[in-house]
């Protein structure tokens, strides 16, 4: 396994046209498991007003960008599920499990427009991407 700093975690909304939400992260880490599936876990330490918002995620895969070690990075985009969300005293943490998109930001951003130009939303296009992608 390799371990990463995480600096940046956005989550991309497929309801909202591709808007992305940034959560500001308190810590963070990310962690290449390197094992048979490619799967990647990211850890956001964030403060506690984003339950809700999570909460409501709960069940959903979500799509992610995240900066990993610098700021100045590129970031990396996953297909996610959350794993789990605990209270730590008046923040939180939020696990999320997935894998990396192997494509350039550039042409995931194309293709996802496309998509969302198309007519497609929610877990229709979350489909829809996996099929062509």
């Amino acid at each position: 396994m390799k371990t990463f700093k995480l600096r940046k975690l956005v989550i991309l909304d497929y309801d909202k046209g591709l808007e992305g939400t940034e959560v500001r992260l308190i810590d963070g880490l990310i962690i290449n498991r390197e094992d048979d599936y490619d799967t990647w876990l990211i850890e956001g330490f964030i403060d506690r007003s984003y339950w809700s918002y999570f909460e409501d995620k709960r069940k959903e895969e979500l799509m992610v960008q995240a900066t990993i070690t610098k700021d100045t990075n590129e970031p990396a985009s996953f297909i996610t599920k959350m794993t789990g969300m605990h209270e730590i005293g008046e923040q939180m943490n939020v696990m999320l499990m997935g894998k990396i998109i192997d494509k350039q930001k550039k042409d995931v951003e194309e293709l996802l427009t496309t998509l969302v130009q198309k007519g497609y939303e929610g877990e229709i296009l979350i489909q829809k991407f996996k099929e062509i992608y």
